[in-house]
């Protein structure tokens, strides 16, 4: 069984300065993976990034708060996370196993450092890692746009760190 990871949809980074790209499709897609994995009895993880005590971020900071356009109904594992990689310093691992999980389909932001760095993780540890290519994102910077950030993160991970696969198509 895969369990569904959604990774740092949290009120700093969606309604932050630094505005992600397609947020509002990511949203629906998001809500509609969980509505899927509902349906299929797989377990929802959402994790929220928190930082050190002072930080915009510390633990308890509104900005960690999940946003509300997520449609949560209780039955989701919540945690936080001080690391990029989802598995650090988490029980993560252990919780998806004594769920009876294989497998963990991730998303959520940011493309290029925490579903980077947890989809690599995942494959790691045994997991089957499935990327939803079209369910994560971040915002432009300097260098790149966020749509050429997300098509070279799905290009690179797809195959030796996980399978990239389409929301839509995804079945639990």
């Amino acid at each position: 069984m895969h369990a569904l990871l959604i990774l740092d949809m949290q009120v700093g980074l969606v309604h932050g300065p630094e505005k992600p790209w397609r947020s509002e499709a990511l949203l629906s897609t998001l809500n509609a993976l969980m509505g899927k994995a509902r349906k299929a009895g797989a377990p929802i993880f959402l994790a929220r990034h928190i930082g050190p005590a002072g930080s915009p971020i510390e633990p308890g900071s509104p900005l960690t708060e999940l946003v509300q356009e997520l449609q949560l109904q209780g039955d989701e594992v919540i945690f936080e996370k001080s690391r990029p990689n989802a598995f650090a310093m988490t029980d993560l691992a252990t919780q998806l196993r004594e769920h009876g999980c294989d497998g963990v389909v991730i998303a959520g932001m940011k493309t290029q450092y925490c579903v980077d760095s947890t989809c690599r993780a995942a494959r790691d540890l045994g997991f089957d890692a499935v990327l939803v290519a079209d369910g994560h994102t971040c915002a432009d910077t300097p260098e790149l746009s966020a749509q050429a950030i997300i098509a070279h993160h799905n290009a690179t991970l797809a195959g030796p760190f996980c399978r990239a696969v389409q929301a839509e198509g995804w079945r639990f």
